[in-house]
């Protein structure tokens, strides 16, 4: 007799897991709130650019903790992707810096000194992004809606870069909630991680 069978790790809880979740959340939300303080007084501040230092400094560490914990199933594409999303953060957190050095006043002074280097890592934040999102939803280990709205999240930012403050910051807020998504299954999550049987790989008994 044929059929098929397969088995399910179950959930677990580790310190990392968990913290990689609390960053998610925590982090995402801080990121946030420094767009709306930058949209309310009209441009850069000493506190909203901590506050966005702080979000976007953490953003290269929980993307690699949301790879690693949907390890084996993310694939090469979800690596890549955390990587290079990783990467372009370490340049933009970097940014941040240089406006609080120079004090520059908005985000349209800061792009005239950095030049097109802005374009490039915009970039390269694009297709990273959009490469983790597919692979967030392929894996199946964190909510697929989570890395469909990341993918959507990101090609918004980088479409409403030329549209007014507002629009940016929805646009972010997809962005945003995406990650937080993400982190808050790690904490709330009760399924089992599926494993290769699951996932379609099919055992034949005699």
């Amino acid at each position: 007799m044929s059929g098929t069978t397969g088995t399910s790790r179950p959930a677990t809880r580790t310190p990392f897991t968990l913290a990689v979740g609390v960053a998610a959340v925590s982090f995402s939300a801080l990121y946030f709130a420094s767009d709306v303080l930058e949209l309310v007084q009209g441009g850069f501040s000493t506190t909203q650019l901590v506050l966005t230092y702080l979000g976007e400094a953490a953003i290269p560490l929980f993307v690699i903790g949301l790879y690693a914990v949907q390890r084996p199933h993310v694939g090469t594409l979800g690596l890549l992707g955390a990587v290079g999303y990783a990467y372009a953060y370490i340049f933009f957190t970097g940014t941040v810096l240089l406006a609080l050095v120079n004090a520059s006043p908005n985000w349209d002074a800061l792009v005239g000194d950095l030049g097109p280097w802005v374009t490039v890592h915009g970039l390269l934040m694009l297709m990273a992004g959009s490469a983790f999102g597919v692979a967030v939803a392929r894996a199946r280990v964190l909510p697929r809606w989570t890395g469909v709205l990341l993918v959507v999240g990101v090609v918004l930012v980088a479409a409403a870069s030329v549209l007014p403050g507002t629009a940016q910051l929805l646009c972010a807020c997809v962005r945003d909630l995406a990650f937080a998504g993400m982190g808050l299954s790690l904490l709330t999550r009760t399924r089992p991680t599926p494993t290769s049987t699951e996932r379609g790989v099919v055992h034949v008994h005699a």
